[in-house]
């Protein structure tokens, strides 16, 4: 159910330019606030760079006031770089009404029009400092995520061939 702008409060991943959008061609990390993604406060943010990666950190941080940050890494590095850090856009964003749930691959109003595997998440009380984010991003770059070919085909000497184009997401500990 779409309750309107400023309801929902959602880390989104991806390269969908129709509500907004980052520098490039994306996907840029942005934040779904109802009824409009947002990459920074106006619709479009040349500052907040794609990540191209096999694995990605999104980050969306949102204060009691009209302040938001989105963070992101590729997954393997240490630290995690600032796409955005500022005022909410205008209008009905400027004070959120969250309505207090959790949700996973669907937006608020229960739409799937993305695709994509999500890994794990983390939610922390009250506005995070760098510190706990940095903190955060080290035990995901500790998970060490990986992707590997499957092994479906045999060779006529019995080893066992990656199949042509085929990729398969692990965790490695």
């Amino acid at each position: 159910l779409d309750m309107g702008q400023g309801t929902m409060e959602a880390i989104y991943f991806g390269s969908a330019w129709r509500w907004g959008h980052g520098a490039g061609n994306g996907p840029w990390v942005m934040a779904d606030l109802e009824n409009g993604l947002w990459a920074g406060k106006d619709r479009v943010n040349k500052d907040n760079a794609p990540i191209d990666a096999d694995f990605v950190t999104a980050m969306l941080k949102g204060d009691s006031g009209d302040h938001f940050t989105l963070k992101g890494s590729k997954n393997g590095y240490d630290g995690l770089y600032r796409l955005y850090d500022g005022p909410r856009p205008n209008g009905n964003y400027r004070v959120m009404r969250k309505q207090g749930a959790i949700i996973l691959g669907i937006g608020g109003d229960n739409s799937d029009w993305s695709v994509g595997t999500f890994y794990e998440g983390v939610m922390t009380e009250g506005y995070s400092n760098d510190e706990t984010d940095d903190q955060v991003q080290s035990n995901i770059k500790a998970a060490k995520y990986t992707l590997i070919k499957p092994m479906l085909a045999s060779s006529d000497d019995g080893e066992t061939l990656p199949e042509a184009g085929a990729r398969l997401s692990l965790i490695t500990v």
